[in-house]
């Protein structure tokens, strides 16, 4: 069975004009990367289809992608299931992720002019009312867009492509550790933001590889905390 959040009407019905195929692959992508579908949860054509308001025809379709790209576990006689990330798997992706983002934030404090260092400012306060609203959802996608605005800053188009490309998978394993991270990554993004105001490149490549290093010592640690 879906989950109650998907039981209870959460995910709109797409509209049949346009690319479905596209449209489909994107809506179970972000069902998968906010854990509305969950690690090893049974993933059932015609379910999707009735939440989703299509026909099974693209939905087969978007979960034979998923597959490939590792999103999704299709298993022979069983169906698919949402794929069950490795330790191993998360750990290598967060270290290629500090590699991407320390240098990033370097850039940025080389970079960076008032305008968009006010715009970090911006998001960490909407950071912040989220962590004290205790809203994870809005806390996630802050945090996301935070990092990107620091790849922005950066300038480096090919860095920005490499960031991308994991963007969607460190929003994954950071969902479930976000409310433990809480206030104190919020922190360590105002630290970040005065290292990149005060153009000390030194000091925010050290501040960005500490907090990326400390989500990733939360993830291994979330089932002991």
């Amino acid at each position: 069975m879906l989950s109650a959040k998907l039981a209870q009407g959460s995910v709109p019905r797409l509209e049949r004009p346009g690319p479905l195929r596209e449209r489909v692959y994107e809506a179970l992508l972000e069902l998968i990367t906010t854990r509305a579908l969950q690690p090893g949860q049974h993933l059932v054509e015609s379910e999707l289809a009735g939440h989703l308001g299509v026909s099974r025809q693209p939905v087969r379709e978007a979960l034979q992608r998923l597959n490939t790209e590792g999103w999704v576990d299709l298993r022979p006689a069983q169906g698919a299931f949402v794929h069950e990330p490795t330790e191993e798997e998360a750990d290598q992706l967060l270290s290629v992720r500090t590699l991407l983002e320390a240098d990033a934030a370097r850039l940025a404090a080389a970079n960076s002019g008032t305008a968009g260092i006010a715009e970090l400012g911006e998001l960490c306060a909407r950071g912040e009312r989220a962590v004290a609203d205790d809203d994870v959802d809005l806390a996630v996608a802050t945090n996301a867009a935070f990092h990107a605005k620091v790849m922005e800053l950066a300038g480096n188009v090919v860095l920005a492509e490499l960031a991308a490309q994991v963007d969607r998978r460190v929003r994954w394993y950071y969902t479930p550790v976000a409310r433990q991270r809480g206030k104190q990554s919020w922190i360590e993004h105002r630290e970040l933001i005065a290292a990149i105001s005060a153009r000390d490149e030194g000091r925010a490549t050290e501040i960005m590889k500490a907090h990326t290093e400390h989500t990733r010592t939360t993830y291994h640690q979330r089932e002991r905390s």
